[in-house]
């Protein structure tokens, strides 16, 4: 019960990450995509991957 417990708290997270940083990017379609499929944890880290660096060269 305990390990579900966490990885339901840790798909949480990281769900709300990158909807939040897909929002800020004015990122429409994975905003969409993200909220709609749940993909538990699966889609939230590809795009957390692909989009890693994206700010680092906007400054």
């Amino acid at each position: 019960m305990g390990i579900l417990l966490f990885l339901l708290v840790v798909d949480a997270v990281l769900k709300l990450i990158t909807l939040w940083q897909s929002a800020r990017r004015k990122q429409l379609a994975w905003f969409i995509f993200l909220a709609l499929i749940n993909s538990l944890g699966i889609l939230p880290v590809i795009y957390l991957i692909i989009n890693r660096n994206k700010d680092k060269f906007k400054r």
